[in-house]
């Protein structure tokens, strides 16, 4: 198995949407703001090479909305979702999975595209990979409730069925290949993935929305965002316990600055460990 790391851009998401009921006191020392209450957020995907399948986890915010739409979200850097692919020595039509922790457009938006920026032209960005979500996600994403659903884009997510390269993991075995396993979890958003490998003797959870960042990593340090914030609390405090016992490499697809961590038991509760990058393993 190999491992690249994907840089598709960042992004800025309000502080206080970010941190939830956290004071702008204690977050910004980790995440400081703009003059507008702002953060720098990365898009950070990952690529892995297993056997004879290339499997990206989630792709980035894509180029499909309106310059009103991106307004909001200050995208910025030199990193796009192809030079990256690139850079690793591949190409789009290299994919054959697409694995999607979870359907919110800045984990999906990267795997449709309109052919010369034209609407009526929709194409998948990886022609010969299989789009992986799950069933209750999928139903959650595209029936959405009305406090996510300007989160879920349908032309990001419905393409992605009428291709037919739309596929579903089984969450009853917990298993995505030979090599992946998936943790489920519910506080974000209903069923999103994480998967969990094994490399050069470590075990890496791709933590997505669960653990946003290293600034989220005490348990009252929960978005806004999420629709079970007490859930997400529950699950993260399981989660965290877990990679401290067992010594996980979280890699980290917003945190700004830094791809992995880990993280340790402390008389204050779980804390950060250390930061790297990937290639440090």
């Amino acid at each position: 198995m190999n491992l690249h790391v994907i840089n598709t851009g960042f992004f800025k998401l309000d502080g206080g949407a970010m941190f939830g009921v956290v004071p702008k006191t204690l977050w910004q020392r980790t995440n400081p703001a703009d003059e507008n209450n702002l953060c720098t957020w990365a898009m950070r995907c990952l690529l892995i090479e297993d056997g004879d399948r290339l499997i990206l986890i989630d792709n980035g915010i894509g180029d499909k909305q309106d310059a009103k739409f991106f307004s909001h979200y200050y995208l910025h850097g030199e990193d796009t979702l192809e030079k990256s692919l690139n850079r690793a020595g591949f190409s789009l039509d290299d994919i054959t999975d697409n694995f999607l922790t979870h359907l919110h457009f800045d984990h999906c938006g990267g795997g449709v595209r309109y052919r010369n920026g034209d609407p009526a032209h929709v194409e998948m960005t990886f022609k010969n990979a299989k789009y992986w979500s799950n069933e209750a996600h999928w139903q959650w994403a595209t029936q959405p409730n009305a406090r996510e659903k300007a989160s879920f884009l349908k032309e990001n997510i419905l393409p992605m069925q009428e291709s037919g390269n739309l596929a579903m993991v089984d969450l009853q075995n917990k298993q995505f290949t030979e090599h992946i396993s998936v943790i489920t979890v519910d506080g974000h958003t209903d069923k999103q993935m994480l998967p969990k490998f094994q490399y050069k003797g470590h075990t890496i959870v791709y933590a997505a929305d669960l653990l946003p960042s290293v600034g989220h990593i005490p348990l009252p340090y929960v978005m806004g965002y999420d629709t079970r914030p007490l859930l997400t609390l529950e699950e993260k405090q399981r989660f965290l316990e877990e990679a401290a016992d067992q010594r996980y490499v979280l890699f980290l697809e917003h945190d700004g600055e830094n791809e992995c961590c880990t993280v340790t038991r402390t008389e204050k509760g779980i804390r950060l460990d250390r930061t790297f990058s990937l290639s440090e393993l």
